[in-house]
């Protein structure tokens, strides 16, 4: 809610967060077969594959999302809330409008 222009709606009865398009979802409970707390971001080209690639115990492709490069962060375990911080930021500059993504 820190960065500009973000406003915060339940989508498919869950939290999410906007700055005109949404940029991050959060399934505290799980969602389908992610029985873990996480989140779901919009994320810079090819950082998908490459989070995935080289940490896959904390990072996944969701589904719905990940096709369009979105990625899954599990929020279980040691947590790590400056990263989480950072890649919320990098999913807000990802889909914000160029004035408030400077």
């Amino acid at each position: 809610m820190a960065l500009p222009g973000v406003t915060e709606k339940l989508s498919h009865g869950t939290p999410a967060f906007f700055v005109k398009k949404q940029f991050v979802m959060l399934w505290p409970g799980g969602h389908h077969e992610n029985r873990f707390p996480h989140l779901w971001c919009a994320a810079p080209a090819g950082a998908q594959d490459e989070l995935i690639d080289t940490e896959p115990e904390r990072f996944f492709r969701p589904p719905y999302v990940g096709g369009r490069g979105w990625l899954g962060v599990r929020l279980d375990g040691h947590v790590d809330w400056d990263e989480i911080a950072a890649v919320c930021g990098d999913a807000h500059r990802a889909v914000a409008p160029g004035k408030l993504s400077r």
